[in-house]
């Protein structure tokens, strides 16, 4: 799909999750979601078959979501894939983020760790970055378990490193 069409869906989810004045909610609650629409193959395949009637397809987000996620995720989810824009969820959710993200004048500060971080990690980890980088920034993380340990914090084009999956294959090509 065009830049274009993508731009248009992430305002008009945006603007939807903003009226109802759930846009921090939803938007953690999507790139949620679309963290594990790229992970799994099976998920990928339900929602994007164009032989699955679109509301087959929507039963199976309205499944997924309902009673995980707010009702307003779960109907914008659900519009996504029954207009047949399934392969483009990522896209549009990611445009979304950026664009809330920047409504609050935040740069978008995605981190892989191995295991989830509580609270308080995060809250250390975001005035870290913010450090880092000059800009306040909203954390999304995302567990990970190909990272071993540490973190992979990546904020625009600035990527930090330090996972010990890394430190170890630094170590393998020294060896």
């Amino acid at each position: 799909m065009s830049d274009a069409r993508i731009e248009g869906y992430a305002r008009a989810l945006f603007e939807v999750a903003r009226a109802e004045g759930t846009l921090d909610e939803v938007e953690d609650e999507l790139f949620r979601f679309a963290r594990s629409y790229e992970s799994s193959d099976a998920l990928r395949s339900a929602l994007t078959d164009e032989m699955v009637p679109a509301g087959k397809r929507q039963a199976i987000v309205e499944d997924l979501l309902g009673g995980k996620a707010t009702s307003t995720t779960t109907q914008l989810v659900s519009m996504v894939v029954g207009s047949g824009r399934g392969r483009d969820l990522p896209a549009i959710i990611d445009q979304l983020v950026a664009r809330a993200s920047s409504a609050k004048n935040l740069a978008v500060a995605e981190v892989r760790s191995a295991v989830p971080l509580t609270a308080d990690q995060q809250a250390r980890l975001a005035a870290a970055l913010a450090n880092a980088t000059g800009q306040q920034v909203n954390l999304k993380t995302i567990v990970d378990p190909s990272v071993i340990g540490g973190i992979v914090a990546t904020v625009g084009d600035t990527v930090i490193d330090g996972s010990v999956r890394t430190r170890v294959e630094q170590l393998k090509s020294r060896l």
